[in-house]
């Protein structure tokens, strides 16, 4: 059986259950934290992390991919205390955002390459975790250090197998041009996610991505960002329509706890964007747009097992 794995070790592939793809749990600049230590208290945000974790388990969510990366913050052995005190299953990334370290900017991609794989071969510094997934980000254009940085996670896949997955802006179409250095890379595109696809209801645009392969995340339920929670779930359940329930997944890029976006503003000025938006709105809304069980199955929970069920290197 096809292992992937989480903060608390390897998991069967069929264990995962309902994932959701993209989110976070606690982010924000580690220099900050480091230098400033006050400005979060650690212990408090594992337990109330746990405490959302749990109240999402209980709505039937299993697994959650936790996509902080190191320049978003990511703190493994943080997210492995918050997995021993809760239920949910976190598959934790390796890989970089939008703001790569300096470090990587004049050491690209070999010695970049070394350092992802060794976050999935042996672990995340001391933490005992290993990476179950590749991070990569591109916002308005693949400029150079993007495209290096592109490169760079797509060697790492090929090295190690475990599967890409992506932030993008559809509205400038990067998640094709991330496709295009993938490709050049040599990678099998039905091993990647194109994340933050469902901002845009681009029809055209998001059947492009899934014709060459890739499974769309549409994964940014409760932002402000593009399409609405209602206009985000219209367009999934036309996709479905058209034949394309296999190529989706869901998620909501929320977070417990993050130093960018304090949470009194997250929960005024954002209150669907939490964990319980997807299984208490976005499932009944598809079932009330006529879609079928087998193809909400699909979404939640097939379609990014099929994708950590791909592996090796290649």
């Amino acid at each position: 059986m096809p292992t992937v794995e989480t903060a608390l070790g390897p998991v069967d592939t069929a264990d995962l259950g309902f994932t959701l793809s993209h989110e976070h749990i606690i982010s924000g600049d580690l220099a900050v934290r480091h230098n400033w230590p006050h400005v979060i208290d650690v212990e408090k945000e594992i337990v109330d992390a746990r405490a959302r974790l749990d109240e999402v388990w209980d709505l039937g969510v299993r697994t959650m991919v936790d996509l902080t990366t190191v320049d978003l913050g990511r703190d493994a052995s943080i997210i492995r205390r918050v997995a021993e005190g809760t239920k949910m299953q976190i598959i934790v990334a390796t890989g970089v955002h939008r703001r790569p370290p300096r470090y990587f900017e004049r050491r690209v991609p070999e010695p970049v390459v070394e350092l992802f794989v060794m976050d999935i071969e042996q672990g995340i510094a001391d933490s005992g975790v290993k990476a179950g997934c590749i991070k990569l980000a591109t916002e308005e254009e693949v400029d150079p250090l993007n495209e290096l940085m592109l490169r760079a996670g797509a060697l790492t896949h090929r090295a190690t197998g475990v599967p890409i997955m992506t932030h993008s802006n559809p509205f400038h179409g990067t998640g094709r041009d991330q496709q295009d250095v993938f490709e050049a890379e040599g990678v099998d595109l039905t091993r990647v996610v194109i994340g933050h696809s469902g901002d845009t209801d681009d029809l055209d645009y998001l059947m492009s991505v899934m014709d060459r392969g890739s499974t769309i995340g549409m994964d940014r339920y409760g932002t402000r960002i593009g399409a609405d929670t209602e206009k985000r779930t219209d367009v999934i359940a036309e996709l479905c329509r058209r034949g394309y329930a296999d190529r989706m997944v869901v998620s909501h890029d929320a977070g417990s706890f993050s130093l960018n976006v304090p949470r009194h503003v997250r929960d005024t000025r954002f209150p669907e964007w939490n964990y319980l938006t997807i299984p208490t709105k976005v499932i009944p809304g598809l079932r009330d747009r006529g879609v079928p069980e087998d193809q909400i199955e699909e979404i939640t929970t097939h379609n990014l097992r099929r994708i950590f069920e791909q592996q090796g290197a290649y």
